[in-house]
């Protein structure tokens, strides 16, 4: 027997990422403008950087409380009363190692192996591979989509729910459609699940990355306090800290001690002076977040025209997060494309396969980016298609 044969099947089937794939063929390119992967090309702003060095010059290394500083915590409850207008206490609050192991640390407390866990496509491809590492059965509901955007089949969810069924898996807004769910559907969702006895895993990573308001509808506007709900989130697309790898739950304060024992059994924590910088980006990153959301505002406007002048590209324009998500004409392999275009253009972008099997003519950007690097990559994309 192989050693690769002695691994766990589940493990051995983890797929490999198509960003991942189309990442490794350009990542030596010349001159490459990269939009595949979903983060901000700033860096973290000065006044939590400085907060966490601060922390770590003072000898702010020692292991900690594994739910988080208790600072840490009360900063997340003030956080969300200021924008979700939902009295909160700390207690509700654990902090994870990234917006991942909050999302495996809920689909580790509520499922196991021959569960199902339900979520929406095309999606970002590692609810599903976690999902399929805990020996969980992925069930995908496909987001319809129609006359320019994307829909929610209450009908096509309600149908896929199975005896076996633990939970449902919603983003909103979406990675990588930009997707929001409005209230009626969120409520709908949510008496779904009250009907079903199921969880909610609710991933609102990109609630203030929202254009058409200060944030996007929330579970958190029509929730009891008992319902099956968890929220993860992480530090990650707000306040521009993709590698510092730290996130949060947000659950009832009964089931916290499960959390931290989830924390305790994997990381064992998060590094005390990270967490000093997490708390001034909560105190202090609100105008950070909007200068952000202003410029995604301007950018997703102009990505969408540019495209659409083509006239062989088929979009809907983003509600929220920072993802376009689009199909051309002729394409139907999208990972074969992607490494054309980035032959050709020198502009890197996601899969569409990467985010769904059905989606193979499909493609990602990430518009979060310097406005000359965008415009730069929409008219050389908008050339190669023309020339398709």
């Amino acid at each position: 027997m192989s050693l690769m044969d002695d691994l766990r099947a589940e493990a051995r089937a983890a797929p490999e990422s198509g960003i991942i794939a189309i990442r490794k063929h350009g990542q030596n390119r010349s001159g490459l403008i990269p939009l595949w992967v979903g983060e901000s090309d700033l860096p973290t702003p000065d006044f939590i950087s400085r907060a966490a060095a601060q922390a770590l010059l003072a000898g702010e290394t020692f292991y900690t409380a594994q739910a988080g500083i208790s600072e840490l915590r009360e900063a997340l409850a003030r956080y969300t009363e200021r924008h979700f207008a939902q009295p909160s206490r700390p207690g509700e609050f654990v902090v994870t190692g990234s917006g991942m192991q909050a999302i495996q640390m809920a689909i580790n407390a509520i499922a196991g192996a021959g569960d199902e866990v339900i979520y929406l496509a095309p999606s970002w491809p590692n609810i599903v591979a976690a999902l399929g590492i805990a020996g969980i059965r992925p069930r995908g509901v496909d987001l319809t989509y129609s006359t320019g955007a994307w829909e929610l089949d209450l009908d096509k969810l309600s149908s896929a729910i199975t005896p076996s069924t633990r939970a449902m898996f919603l983003n909103s807004p979406s990675n990588p459609t930009g997707w929001a769910a409005d209230a009626a559907t969120l409520r709908s969702v949510l008496d779904l699940a009250r009907r079903h006895g199921l969880w909610i895993i609710a991933d609102e990573i990109y609630s203030l990355f929202y254009y058409a308001g200060k944030r996007a509808p929330s579970f958190m506007d029509i929730m009891d306090p008992e319902d099956r709900i968890i929220f993860v989130n992480t530090f990650s697309k707000n306040w521009a800290m993709t590698g510092w790898r730290i996130g949060w739950v947000r659950i009832h304060p009964d089931i916290a001690g499960v959390f931290e024992n989830l924390v305790q059994y994997s990381t064992s924590g998060v590094a005390q002076f990270m967490q000093r910088g997490a708390v001034a980006a909560l105190n202090e990153g609100d105008p950070f977040i909007a200068e952000q959301v202003d410029r995604c505002n301007s950018a997703r406007d102009m990505f969408c025209a540019r495209l659409m002048e083509t006239g062989r590209v088929e979009l809907a324009v983003p509600q929220g997060a920072f993802y376009l998500f689009f199909s051309i004409d002729g394409v139907d392999d999208s990972l074969k494309a992607a490494c054309r275009i980035v032959d050709d253009t020198a502009v890197g972008l996601a899969p569409g396969m990467a985010f769904g099997s059905t989606f193979s003519s499909s493609f990602r950007v990430c518009f979060n980016r310097r406005r000359d690097h965008l415009e730069t990559s929409a008219t050389r994309l908008a050339e190669w298609i023309a020339a398709l």
